[in-house]
């Protein structure tokens, strides 16, 4: 019923910029927090930033001040701009939002598919 579309991955030198797109789709009655995790081949997968739907935001000791995380409420979309990116930034990057979709009662956690991000040195 909900889908999280994201967009913006590519290949880019260090110190470079990206910016990731996600948008929600699909019979959506509220959004709460948004976020973006990260997951490098081997490791777990990671916070890196979240933003509440008033707008307080939380980053990773290693991103902060390099990267910003943004939201449209009324398009149902979360960003996150990257700058000075760096080679251990490397990782699938994936959106996440707590829902709650129309004609229910409770929220979910729903993931994107996942964008990969790979920085060279």
């Amino acid at each position: 019923q909900v889908q999280l579309v994201e967009s913006g991955g590519g290949l880019v030198q260090a110190g470079g910029s990206l910016r990731l797109s996600c948008a929600a789709s699909g019979r959506i009655f509220s959004i709460n927090a948004m976020g973006w995790y990260r997951q490098a081949p081997g490791k777990q997968r990671d916070v890196v930033a979240t933003i509440t739907n008033s707008g307080s935001t939380h980053y990773a000791d290693s991103v902060k001040g390099r990267f910003t995380i943004s939201r449209d409420n009324a398009k149902n979309t979360v960003y996150l701009q990257m700058n000075s990116l760096k080679p251990e930034d490397t990782a699938v990057y994936y959106c996440n939002a707590r829902i709650r979709f129309t004609g229910g009662l409770y929220e979910y956690n729903y993931w994107g598919q996942g964008t990969q991000v790979t920085v060279s040195s």
